[in-house]
């Protein structure tokens, strides 16, 4: 079905039909049209390696990036994706300014310490490092403070730092060298924020693989310290999410003290093209009522550390008070907003017209159309084309527009200009096909009615196969 024009009468009943009727979604079920207000759809960041924290009335989220710390802030979950981020942490010092890896921060009293993992361009040396914050705000200005060394594991590979606090006292949770895997669990007690006071002591973590055990991420509830954890490398389709847990009261440095709970509590959904969901943290709702977890995942089966893009979901409670993670969701599956999120009236349009806003799309040329794309595209469907000259036009009403879609090996470059103004060329070449995947943002724009025309080139670089441009997702930003 392909929508141009509508009269208010159509607009109304075909409003009606699709609030009414369940369509086949990203996921391969079913999913109900939602009006605009106080849902999202993910990806929240092209990043992998998330962590949130929701605070005075903003959420801040870091992933990986490599060369330094960069944060990004919003008041609402679903202007993530767009939000302009902070660089919070750039070193000079080349002992540590190369692969930065898997930032984490949290507060402790009126300061925030920013954890994460880095070392001199050589992957063996990647060592743990935390900074102080200047004032009572995560996105800083930091300071360095410390590096994190208990005495056993002075100096031996050490990745992801995570600090926990159990019957009153810190502790440093890590992935590096023992004697179970080259990235097995670790806890190390801590005297404050940035200084390791003892040992760290091992723990032979199950996992389903012999990889890794990696990313420590902490929930307290119901007389238990909850520990879950991702397991059997992040580039594999089946990374996944393992748990252990303490009782209130326990100490955590005996290992025979932590109880494994058995097989993965979050792991691949083919059916729903989510392949090695993992790298994950926690927050909480911004009315503090709902438990979330942040996480990356690919659309793609293919073994590659590329492509992980951050995505968040709402968690459960089980009845004997250990945490239900669900199943990952489809990218692009459309969820209510954490409890407390003010929203922002987002919606989406998506390639054949439908559109679950004031967005319309319109196309020139000599299109292709169709389902082959399955979960890789945002209601299993996209429109493709390779001729030169031909374009796509999206109308859409708010102020700015994302567009997330295939990424292929005979993909091409795409000439993309907003109301007639100047063209931007953006390369939908991948290496790797992927779907859904962010290929443009639109500079801010006044509130109102706007187009955007994506005009196919013909051209390609010299690693793709062919000149394809592909139109899935857009995105539609109203404040």
């Amino acid at each position: 079905m392909r929508l141009r024009s509508r009269s208010p009468l159509l607009a109304v009943l075909l409003a009606l039909l699709l609030g009414l009727t369940a369509v086949p979604s990203a996921a391969g079920g079913a999913e109900e049209t939602k009006a605009a207000a106080g849902t999202f759809r993910n990806p929240l960041n092209p990043g992998p390696d998330p962590y949130v924290s929701h605070w005075k009335g903003n959420y801040h989220l870091t992933t990986t990036q490599g060369d330094s710390i960069r944060m990004w802030r919003s008041p609402s979950l679903s202007t993530l994706l767009t939000a302009d981020p902070v660089t919070v942490w750039k070193d000079s010092d080349s002992s540590r300014n190369r692969n930065i890896w898997a930032p984490e921060f949290y507060r402790f009293g009126d300061r925030w310490y920013l954890y994460y993992t880095a070392d001199d361009g050589v992957d063996e040396h990647h060592r743990l490092y935390v900074l102080e914050s200047e004032r009572d705000d995560p996105a800083g200005p930091y300071r360095f403070k410390a590096k994190l060394t208990p005495p056993n594991h002075a100096d031996k590979y050490a990745i992801d730092p995570g600090v926990f606090q159990h019957n009153g006292r810190l502790y440093l949770a890590y992935a590096g060298l023992n004697q179970y895997q080259h990235n097995g669990l670790n806890i190390a007690p801590m005297s404050n924020p940035y200084t390791v006071s003892g040992d760290a002591v091992p723990l032979d973590a199950a996992g389903g693989c012999p990889d890794v055990r990696e990313g420590p991420e902490f929930l307290h509830r119901n007389g238990r310290t909850w520990m879950t954890y991702s397991t059997c490398d992040t580039g594999k389709p089946d990374y996944q999410v393992w748990m252990m847990s303490l009782r209130d009261g326990a100490d955590p440095l005996v290992p025979g003290n932590w109880t494994q709970h058995s097989g993965p509590v979050f792991s691949r959904a083919d059916d729903r093209g989510v392949y090695g969901p993992g790298h994950h943290a926690f927050f909480r709702s911004p009315d503090g009522t709902e438990d979330w977890i942040v996480y990356h995942a690919k659309t793609t089966s293919t073994n590659t550390y590329t492509d992980r893009t951050t995505r968040a979901q709402k968690i459960t409670w089980n009845a004997d008070g250990s945490p239900d993670l669900g199943r990952p969701l489809a990218l692009g599956a459309t969820q209510d907003l954490p409890a407390g999120d003010p929203g922002s009236g987002t919606y989406w349009i998506n390639d054949d017209g439908r559109s679950s806003g004031a967005g319309s799309v319109a196309y020139t040329g000599g299109w292709n159309s169709g389902t082959g794309c399955a979960t890789q595209c945002f209601w299993g469907d996209d429109h493709w084309s390779d001729r030169a000259g031909d374009t796509a036009t999206l109308t859409f009403t708010g102020t700015r527009i994302a567009l997330l879609s295939v990424r292929d090996t005979g993909n091409g470059i795409a000439g993309i200009s907003v109301d007639g103004g100047a063209e931007q060329r953006v390369d939908f070449h991948g290496a790797i096909r992927t779907g859904e995947t962010l290929r443009y943002v639109s500079p801010k724009l006044p509130h109102g009615r706007h187009t955007l025309r994506i005009r196919v080139t013909g051209e390609h670089n010299a690693q793709s196969r062919g000149a394809f441009v592909s139109v899935d997702r857009a995105e539609v930003y109203t404040n």
